[in-house]
């Protein structure tokens, strides 16, 4: 059965997915200790400059707690801050995997806490897939729909709501029909930034360009 974070590096990637397929290597602990963060939140907000100063997050203590302050207006902070479960190992139709969170309500939220860094507005795609994936399998669990999903970014203080619109459901049967279909490396991408930041890339073997290059500026 798939699982929710090889749904998202399929969403990313689909070559990355087929070569993390082939490892069983868990988050690193950078990446973990960010994630705790967000069971952390009324700690944090009530911190000193120097407290947050040692903490992994992505912001200046002071624009830090400002977002703390912002997410604390939210009508779901309580839930935020005192969820029904935590770490839940969720089994899905499709797809199976942990939810960092399942707030409270008729019907309740599952969340997904990512290490990184939000876009501007919404969500990154291979997130909005993942968090698709977490709301059908808490459904599929419960016998009733759940209609949306949230993705907390905890180093940064923002939480962002993922609905299963059309859009983010397409985005998902996409990524499944992709991963189903996989029979060998795919195809190389052709985007340098996502090469650059791969842990895979030297297996993968993806020779990226510089600027100067592609701009027949190099002298070749």
């Amino acid at each position: 059965m798939l699982t929710f974070s090889g749904l998202a590096r399929a969403a990313y990637c689909p070559r990355q997915y087929y070569y993390a397929e082939r490892e069983s290597t868990g988050p690193p602990p950078a990446a973990r200790a960010r994630r705790d963060l967000a069971f952390r939140y009324p700690d944090l907000r009530a911190a000193s400059d120097a407290a947050l100063a040692t903490e992994p997050i992505e912001r200046s203590p002071s624009a830090y707690r400002a977002a703390l302050d912002r997410l604390a207006d939210r009508d779901d902070w309580a839930a935020l801050t005192d969820p029904t479960d935590r770490e839940r190992r969720l089994t899905g139709r499709e797809c199976r995997g942990v939810v960092h969170k399942i707030l409270p309500g008729d019907p309740p939220t599952p969340t997904f806490v990512s290490p990184g860094r939000p876009p501007e507005q919404g969500v990154w795609r291979p997130q909005r897939v993942r968090a698709v994936a977490i709301a059908k399998a808490l459904a599929w669990e419960r016998g009733e729909g759940v209609p949306a999903a949230l993705v907390e970014y905890p180093a940064h203080g923002v939480v962002r709501r993922v609905r299963l619109t059309t859009r983010n459901l397409a985005a998902y049967r996409r990524t499944i029909r992709t991963i189903r279909g996989i029979d060998g490396p795919p195809p190389r991408l052709d985007d340098e930034a996502k090469c650059e930041a791969c842990d895979y890339r030297e297996q993968c073997g993806v020779r990226t360009r510089s600027l100067r290059s592609l701009l027949g500026l190099d002298g070749s």
